[in-house]
């Protein structure tokens, strides 16, 4: 199957998988809107046995066929990361260079 994968310019490492270039008709409003400006990421071509760095290619390929678009989300690891106060702190702060 032919793929579209959109960045999400508001949420960090998240992705919209759509089955058909440009369809946003098909996502949720609130989903939309979640995600706000989406910038186009990349083509490629989708089958069951290919391999994905952080998704299962088979459940990508049954969400874009039961509702035209997948959301692929930030592992939960940089989730966790993102606010953890030893990545929140400045050089300064762990005793590095200015």
């Amino acid at each position: 199957m032919h793929c579209y994968v959109y960045a999400s310019q508001r949420k960090s490492d998240t992705y919209l998988w759509l089955g058909r270039r440009d369809d946003f008709a098909c996502i949720p409003e609130s989903l939309a809107l979640m995600l706000g400006e989406l910038r186009f990421a990349l083509e490629v071509e989708l089958t069951g046995q290919r391999k994905l760095p952080l998704e299962d290619a088979q459940q990508v390929l049954k969400h874009l066929q039961q509702q035209g678009w997948h959301l692929q989300m930030p592992p939960p690891h940089s989730l966790a990361t993102a606010n953890h106060p030893a990545y929140m702190s400045t050089p300064q702060d762990r005793g590095g260079k200015h």
